[in-house]
């Protein structure tokens, strides 16, 4: 989410990625992935990293522990902000990370490093980049998972990448999972603020109804908080404006991500997709402590100021199988963010019955 206190890989079926760190798993974790084989995965993560380098430069030993304890199948990461490849002037490869630079190549040299490494080794991954450090997605699938296509638009028959990296999309036997990282909102009736929201809400939209024939885990920093009980003040991001700009039409005033155009949107995709969070279908009251997965800066107006943007979102048909979904953070001092602003969010799901049917 942007901080608010601060004014090709083609598509096509699975192929193991260029950027694929290398296969070291040892004989028990292989041991392990056997009993893996040919079924879809059942636990996520999902993380809004406000930049993946710095996470691995400055927060990489705890983030990698919190992963080795979790133990996710999959782990969807947002604003990773890392260059897409290509030299200055020339056409990029959102799929492949920056590197005819000393500084890209080094840059590069100790991200994959980093997931060259347990337990990160373990798993494929596929990038969705800008063309600068700004926004992009990743998305890490254990190995012994193999989704039948990676695709990067909201457009399914698409090959190219959407603008800013923003959507990965893998498609497994029984289930579609969409990691997406949503523009944020922010304060005007512009192009780039409230309009180019719009349309990503109606493409969102139009992504869910278009694909209903498998259920849908969707998830990643969705950049809205959908009811009073999703933010910490409710009254305070209500009222909030910047520089004193009020919008013409009141349901696009207060904080970008909880103004009610926003929210009645995000409310009318849950309902006309038959989505369900994941997250409130588990937790039906406020929790002050663990309830949130952005927190403002502990410095500032925004001090203590929390939203839950993050999400996991499944179809009605997975609802009956969400074992747990949980906020990894907790308090104003950031415990459990790993030096980002948002904390990671986990989705557990049950194995369906061999005689469910769930498409």
């Amino acid at each position: 989410m942007k901080r608010f206190f601060q004014p090709i890989q083609k598509e096509g079926s699975f192929k193991k990625p260029t950027l694929s760190p290398p296969d070291t798993t040892d004989n028990t974790q292989a041991s392990s992935n056997d009993d893996k084989n040919n079924q879809d995965p059942l636990k996520f993560l999902t993380w809004n990293a406000n930049s993946f380098l710095l996470r691995v430069k400055n927060n990489w030993p705890e983030f990698t522990k919190f992963v080795q304890t979790f133990d996710p199948d999959v782990i969807g990461i947002q604003e990773v902000r890392m260059p897409a490849a290509g030299s200055k002037g020339a056409p990029k490869n959102p799929g492949e990370l920056k590197d005819d630079t000393n500084a890209s190549r080094e840059e590069k040299r100790i991200l994959m490093r980093a997931i060259s490494s347990p337990p990160f080794r373990n798993y494929n991954v596929w990038w969705s980049l800008s063309d600068s450090k700004y926004a992009g997605t990743a998305l890490f699938i254990k190995k012994c998972f193999q989704p039948k296509k990676v695709s990067f638009s909201l457009d399914r028959t698409a090959s190219k990448h959407e603008p800013e990296g923003r959507v990965i999309l893998a498609e497994f036997e029984s289930f579609y999972l969409l990691n997406t990282y949503a523009p944020n909102n922010g304060w005007k009736e512009e192009e780039n603020s409230f309009q180019r929201r719009r349309k990503w809400d109606k493409r969102i939209m139009e992504f869910v109804l278009r694909n209903s024939d498998k259920p849908l885990i969707w998830c990643g920093d969705l950049n809205v908080s959908h009811e009073e009980i999703d933010v910490s003040h409710p009254d305070f991001f209500s009222a909030a404006k910047l520089n004193g700009y009020i919008p013409p039409n009141k349901e696009d005033c207060g904080q970008p991500g909880y103004t009610l155009s926003e929210r009645k949107r995000f409310g009318a995709i849950l309902k006309e997709g038959k989505l369900v969070d994941a997250y409130r279908f588990l937790h039906k009251e406020k929790d002050m402590e663990r309830g949130f997965s952005w927190s403002g800066n502990p410095v500032g107006k925004y001090r203590g100021k929390r939203m839950r943007i993050d999400y996991f979102v499944v179809s009605e048909k997975l609802k009956d199988r969400i074992v747990a979904c949980e906020m990894h953070g907790q308090g104003i001092e950031l415990q459990g963010f790993y030096g980002s602003d948002h904390c990671p969010v986990s989705l557990e799901l049950s194995r369906a019955s061999p005689d469910s049917s769930q498409s």
